[in-house]
């Protein structure tokens, strides 16, 4: 059974493109990503900083932790106002600077790109429009080849960039398993096309709030999870580390509080399982996104090949939910009342 039966929303046909927008990359443009991890791989950076906002941000977030775990390199996120409004100087010389953007023409993005380029950074850009001003004025240009995104809620772009991102990573590591678990993932999404996370619809539908959580490259996922949910659904949901959820935010959870937990087999799997496991003793309603044989709370994943990537498959299942519980609400997951396809903010 898939989640996502015929629609007429944009949103849900985007879900359905991503497998092979990412495909569509592979074939190509594999020799741009090899020159682009060379040159990355050349330059050997001590730190590496990023530039988005929004779903990008959350695509940055996650190649940050796959940056950090994999080559033990340092990644920050610098605020684009850092540049575009303060007019701070910077000091990044032998840094590299990832710049993530659908569109590639918010003034902010481009003005940050632009003053770490002069402060000595090498600046890459993973963009959808090549002939943006963000594309212009980058060292190395990765192009998402994800076509028109018509619906207001990224979904095939963010999936887009965060594959291409990890992709860079396996190849700046030389990473041969992980290297052929990106070249695999256009399959692996495919496949998670056909999840079914209904069990979550009903619950979603009704709640007034929800937390979303994750740990280390999931947590970028919990993020974006709950930024699908405000935006398309209208549906308040905050995403929470597995180790924060601990803290402050545990107070409003009481019976049948809605949480979804993303929980990949990697290093974080164990203490995810203790989350989860607290969660539920204080009788939140817990939906659990991990592989391995559906039960009830259990959401069916299907396995990437890597455990840094399953994260990405989980990504596009509950996409296909969301979309559900946006019109279950009456939502228009399209059409966000006060949202556009592209914020230009300064």
């Amino acid at each position: 059974m898939t989640l996502l039966p015929p629609s007429t929303t944009a949103m849900a046909d985007e879900i359905r493109e991503a497998p092979e927008a990412i495909a569509r990359f592979f074939d190509r443009d594999l020799p741009v990503l090899r020159e682009t991890a060379r040159k990355l791989g050349a330059r050997n950076p001590n730190v590496i900083v990023t530039c988005a906002r929004g779903s990008s941000d959350n695509a940055a977030a996650y190649f940050k932790y796959l940056t950090e775990i994999l080559m033990g390199v340092p990644v920050a996120s610098i605020g684009p106002s850092v540049a575009s409004l303060y007019d701070a100087p910077l000091r990044l010389q032998g840094a590299t600077i990832v710049s993530v953007s659908q569109s590639g023409k918010s003034p902010d993005i481009v003005s940050l790109q632009a003053a770490c380029r002069a402060a000595g950074a090498f600046a890459i850009a993973i963009v959808n429009h090549t002939d943006s001003p963000l594309a212009a004025g980058a060292d190395a240009v990765l192009p998402l080849h994800a076509g028109e995104e018509r619906s207001v809620a990224a979904t095939k772009t963010f999936l887009s960039s965060a594959a291409i991102l990890a992709a860079l990573v396996a190849e700046w590591r030389g990473d041969e398993s992980l290297i052929r678990a990106t070249r695999a993932l256009p399959e692996a999404l495919q496949t998670a096309l056909t999840a079914d996370w209904s069990e979550a619809l009903p619950v979603l539908t009704a709640a007034s709030s929800a937390y979303v959580i994750g740990r280390g490259p999931a947590l970028p996922i919990a993020a974006e999870a709950a930024l699908k949910l405000k935006e398309t659904a209208m549906l308040h949901a905050e995403a929470f580390s597995g180790a924060e959820v601990m803290h402050g935010p545990l107070q409003l959870v009481e019976r049948g509080f809605p949480v979804i937990a993303f929980r990949p087999q990697d290093a974080a799997y164990g203490a995810m399982g203790e989350a989860v496991a607290r969660l539920q003793g204080m009788a939140a309603k817990v939906f659990v996104a991990e592989t391995g044989t559906p039960t009830p709370g259990r959401l069916q994943v299907t396995p990437s090949g890597h455990p840094l990537l399953d994260p990405l498959v989980m990504s596009l299942s509950f996409y296909a939910l969301a979309e559900q519980v946006a019109r279950a609400r009456g939502q228009d997951p399209d059409r966000p009342s006060r949202l556009k396809k592209v914020t230009e903010t300064l």
